[in-house]
């Protein structure tokens, strides 16, 4: 059988433009199919123009907040004009240095602009305004083609120019009243920059809590903090119709534990309720590729229905994390290639929504400890303790560590407070490569570190293994005539 190439990725995004390095790395002959521009979500619709955007309002809030650190400023001058240019421009510097086709055609990857559909289970066909169809064959196909914006069946949702992801940072002027449909990792981010930016934010969220998947006691904290810097949230709320009346946009929503229906107002209206994956355009029962209502279905190496045919990142319907997406891409390419049995790792993933304080999670949550009986014990420790935060005033949060009581084998973590999103990632690596709590607590940190609160955290497994019957062996073996410490309640912390 003939084939034009070994293999075809369709899609640029994280994950088609991974798997496309790793299969030229590997020395096969890779095509990339594109019909945008590469790069994707993340640096176009995603994490770098959001995070770009959060840096910019919390030098805003640091400039409004910077009597607290002794230094006094002027009035307060947001150019949201600048704003926006500044994250176009870092959009473009990203585009330039990682994702530009030229880069991977120096890798001897062909880049192919166009949608590219299956005419077979080895052949793709790419479709091109103002060009021919264009058919190529590959002995193995790699799915790479995300994920897009859920837009929830709202009475007059569609006759309000409402803003995306995909479309919120293409604003060049800013809101005076944001309105957020969702207040998932998106609308969270979103509703504090534009907050801190100096806009009037208020999201609905259908749901009791913000961030339904992190930890509740966490996001009540979390909660607290942005409404104080002044974000509405209206939860447990139904959207029931959004309407253009002159020049505003009106939200009229019910309150699902009275029942009672009201009306907020707003100049712009972002609608952040999810992701589904795109899939409709690529012809899959011409491959005979299975999906579910999340995507495509996968098994552990990220095969397909198809064993040739692998799919990666948001479009196979698992987490929808850039690094979930990068991390699955490298295990299809290396599977496809060398035959070897590489399996995704789904059980040390880690995440964060990089709001201020920012909130991160590894590892199986307290929920689903409780619910197998795990047989967990909970180890934490607040910023407030941890020297560094206290410098920087920074001391909102804590670190949650859930592991065995026995040998102190980490089962997962929550993280609230600066750089939760960096300390996570030690207790990934951890979790990954059985480090315990005992080991972490013997690892010397720097001082004074935010990552001393993990090594604190790990300490408080050290404490409850103290008891007297320790003491008695340390005196009786060596004359030891110290008093332990009572640690008969859990929730102490030394």
């Amino acid at each position: 059988m003939n084939f034009d190439y070994d293999v075809i990725v369709i899609g640029g995004g994280a994950a088609g433009l991974t798997a496309a390095g790793v299969s030229a790395s590997l020395g096969a002959k890779t095509a990339m199919i594109e019909e945008k521009k590469l790069g994707g979500d993340c640096t176009w619709y995603g994490c770098i123009p959001s995070k770009t955007l959060l840096k910019s309002a919390k030098v805003a809030q640091t400039i409004r907040e910077a009597q607290k650190y002794g230094i006094r400023t002027g009035d307060l001058t947001v150019d949201f004009e600048a704003v926006m240019k500044r994250v176009n421009t870092i959009q473009q510097d990203v585009y330039r240095e990682a994702d530009a086709p030229e880069i991977y055609e120096k890798m001897g990857i062909t880049v192919i602009g166009g949608l590219g559909s299956f005419a077979d289970e080895h052949t793709v066909t790419i479709t091109k305004k103002g060009m021919e169809p264009q058919n190529l064959r590959a002995k193995n196909m790699v799915i790479a083609t995300g994920s897009r914006p859920v837009i929830p069946p709202v009475e007059g949702l569609d006759t309000v120019p409402f803003l995306t992801n995909e479309t919120i940072f293409s604003l060049k002027k800013q809101p005076k009243k944001l309105l957020v449909i969702g207040a998932g990792p998106i609308g969270t981010e979103m509703g504090q920059a534009f907050t801190r930016l100096g806009s009037d934010v208020t999201v609905f969220d259908f749901g009791e809590r913000i961030l339904s998947k992190d930890h509740p006691e966490l996001t009540s904290i979390l909660q607290d903090v942005l409404a104080g810097e002044g974000i509405a949230f209206r939860l447990n709320t139904a959207v029931k119709k959004v309407e253009k009346k002159n020049n505003s946009i009106v939200v009229t929503a019910e309150d699902r534990k009275t029942g009672d229906s009201f009306t907020v107002e707003g100049d712009a209206l972002l609608v952040a309720s999810g992701r589904q994956a795109n899939i409709e355009t690529l012809n899959l029962d011409a491959a005979g590729v299975d999906t579910h209502k999340r995507g495509i279905i996968v098994n552990e190496s990220c095969q397909t229905s198809r064993h040739h045919i692998y799919a990666c990142g948001d479009v196979a319907g698992g987490m929808q994390f850039t690094h979930m997406a990068e991390h699955m891409a490298k295990v299809a390419a290396s599977k496809m290639l060398t035959h070897l049995p590489m399996k995704t790792d789904d059980r040390h993933v880690p995440w964060c929504t990089y709001t201020e304080p920012e909130i991160a999670h590894v590892g199986e949550t307290e929920e689903e400890l409780k619910r197998r009986n795990a047989g967990y014990e909970l180890y934490r420790f607040p910023f407030s303790r941890i020297d560094r935060a206290i410098t920087e005033s920074e001391t909102e949060g804590w670190i949650r560590i859930y592991a065995a009581g026995f040998d102190g084998k980490i089962f997962g973590a929550d993280i609230l407070g600066v750089h939760a999103g960096d300390l996570i990632s030690e207790l990934a690596l951890a979790m990954r490569n059985g480090v315990t709590l005992r080991q972490m607590s013997d690892t010397i940190h720097p001082y004074p570190s935010y990552a001393l609160g993990n090594r604190r955290a790990a300490d408080q497994w050290y404490v409850r293994k103290q008891s007297g019957t320790l003491v008695g062996l340390l005196q009786f073996f060596f004359g030891y005539q110290g008093k332990m410490p009572d640690t008969s309640d859990p929730d102490r912390i030394v």
